[in-house]
């Protein structure tokens, strides 16, 4: 079963040092992992529904370094 830490995400101080393309790409993979735990949720296999809240924040600090910074990621 995943836990909050096997999800490898990024810690804050971390992602403040990434470029532009590196930050676009962390932001389109941690998508994929929210929308493949979204379907499981949607078929009932997911038992651990909070880690879908912990990738939806963690998407949301990602764009907001990203905008913090100039970087246009939509």
């Amino acid at each position: 079963m995943k836990e909050i830490k096997d999800l490898k995400l990024m810690q804050k101080s971390k992602v403040i040092e990434l470029d532009e393309k590196t930050l676009k790409a962390e932001v389109v993979s941690t998508s994929k992992k929210l929308y493949e735990l979204e379907m499981k949720k949607q078929l009932n296999e997911l038992k651990q529904t909070h880690l879908i809240k912990a990738l939806r924040r963690h998407i949301a600090m990602l764009k907001t370094i990203a905008g913090s910074k100039g970087f246009n990621i939509s």
